[in-house]
């Protein structure tokens, strides 16, 4: 039976066999042999590590001495390409064609590997030696001779090289325009005045206090001054009021600096005002020229002012008829409040807490809501009617309505009983508070 144990799998015929077919066997491995000294090109089908095995007895261009690897893919990291199997010792020539510009890192077993950068060649051996084979650089080392030809290409921050090959003598030309230079890192020495530098290499350079004299004209980026006056330095460097007043010599007046728009003024003399309009001002106006104050209104009764025309206070005052208005806290006799000439109404087709506000009115429940209301008042603590306060309620349905109350007393009038009352239809009732928590409840269809 046939091996394959050899550094390039060829068929290798055990005595007997092939008998009248041996002849092809040999063929191929001659064939097979003639692979070894070839090209071969290999293709990376993914971005990720690959292993290439030569198969035993059969063409494949691993087993070329030119290996050229090409990725159908960009590659975004280095990746590694395990030469198999890892019996076979062999020198291959190693081209990274792949796309991505990415390292290729060439192994076989667990030992040594070597990197192939993008774009280079590198020849290689396997050493054969199983799970730990090492793959071994196998490039050759100069030791010794001479150089016979160069030729030279580039460019470099602008500026390009070019001639040759040179073999013996010859010349190659500096061309271009110096461009992109760094110079922190890639400028040494000192550039001359003439240059636009320094002409030193020194870092400390004129004091501007003790090496420069003179003054700077304005058009030369000075101020055309020597020295500043009084306070102006200390303005310059807090610009407050106080510091102003330092730094100018004709102020008038102290205090604050003040600008146009609503300044605030502490007695100020104001001189003789060609115009303007005087609001809010008090004092007297016994030093006032006659004739530039004119008092056209007519005084009545007494006190010590006029009152203006927003929320006046007077001391029983005479209004006399009034045109229109509206009072609120007005008392007829000083204890009881003013109140209405007839009983408002407050329609209610739902249940109902009365309000302050309900003080004299009527709470209506009307026909066209065939339900039962409860209409409730308002504990004194919630709501504090004022003693005299009388609440009535109308029921025009069929339906009754409930007057209640919540924490305080509401007594029938005919016999003290107390809580909840029902009005029945056509039924009117009225709760007159006699105390802060105590009422008095009558009417018609109440029981």
């Amino acid at each position: 039976m046939p091996t394959f144990n050899n550094n390039l799998r060829l068929k290798e015929i055990t005595t007997g066999d092939e008998d009248g077919t041996w002849g092809t066997s040999t063929n191929t491995n001659l064939e097979l042999v003639t692979d070894g000294f070839s090209y071969g090109t290999k293709d990376m089908a993914a971005d990720a590590d690959e292993t290439f095995t030569m198969p035993d007895a059969t063409a494949d261009a691993t087993r070329g001495f030119y290996l050229k690897f090409t990725s159908g893919v960009s590659l975004t990291a280095t990746r590694t390409i395990t030469l198999g199997p890892n019996t076979i010792s062999k020198v291959w020539m190693i081209e990274n064609a792949t796309t991505g510009s990415q390292t290729l890192t060439i192994k076989q077993g667990s030992g040594a590997t070597v990197d192939v950068p993008s774009g280079s060649k590198l020849m290689v051996v396997t050493d054969g030696a199983g799970a730990g084979a090492a793959v071994l650089n196998a490039n050759p080392t100069e030791i010794g001779g001479s150089v016979t030809s160069v030729a030279v290409t580039g460019t470099v921050n602008g500026i390009t090289l070019t001639g040759g090959p040179v073999t013996s003598s010859g010349t190659f030309t500096l061309g271009g325009s110096l461009s992109d230079v760094d110079l922190t890192s890639q400028v040494t020495g000192t550039l001359p005045t003439a240059n636009g530098g320094t002409g030193t290499t020194a870092t400390t350079f004129a004091n501007l206090t003790t090496n420069v004299t003179g003054t700077l004209p304005v058009a030369n980026g000075g101020t055309g001054i020597t020295s500043l006056g009084a306070g102006v330095a200390g303005f310059l460097g807090t610009p407050s009021s106080a510091n102003l007043i330092t730094a100018v010599t004709d102020e008038t007046g102290t205090g604050a600096l003040v600008f146009a728009t609503s300044p605030t003024f502490v007695t100020p003399v104001l001189g003789t005002p060609a115009s303007g309009v005087m609001t809010n001002v008090s004092g007297t106006a016994a030093s006032l020229t006659a004739g530039l104050a004119t008092d056209t209104v007519t005084k009545t009764g007494t006190g010590s002012t006029y009152a203006t025309n927003t929320s006046p206070t007077f001391v029983t005052p005479v209004l006399g008829t009034p045109a229109s208005g509206t009072l609120s806290g007005c008392t007829v006799d000083g204890t009881d409040a003013v109140g209405f000439r007839n009983i408002p109404q407050n329609r209610q087709s739902a249940n109902y807490t009365l309000v302050l506000t309900d003080n004299g009115r009527h709470i209506f429940h009307p026909s066209s809501d065939a339900s039962t209301r409860t209409y409730t008042i308002p504990a004194n603590a919630s709501v504090a009617y004022p003693i005299g306060t009388a609440l009535t309620f109308v029921n025009m349905t069929s339906q009754v309505v409930s007057i209640a109350i919540t924490t305080d007393v509401m007594r029938l009038a005919k016999d003290g009983t107390t809580g909840t009352r029902s009005l029945a239809q056509y039924g009117s009732a009225t709760a007159l508070k006699i105390e802060s928590a105590l009422w008095l409840i009558s009417g018609s269809a109440l029981t």
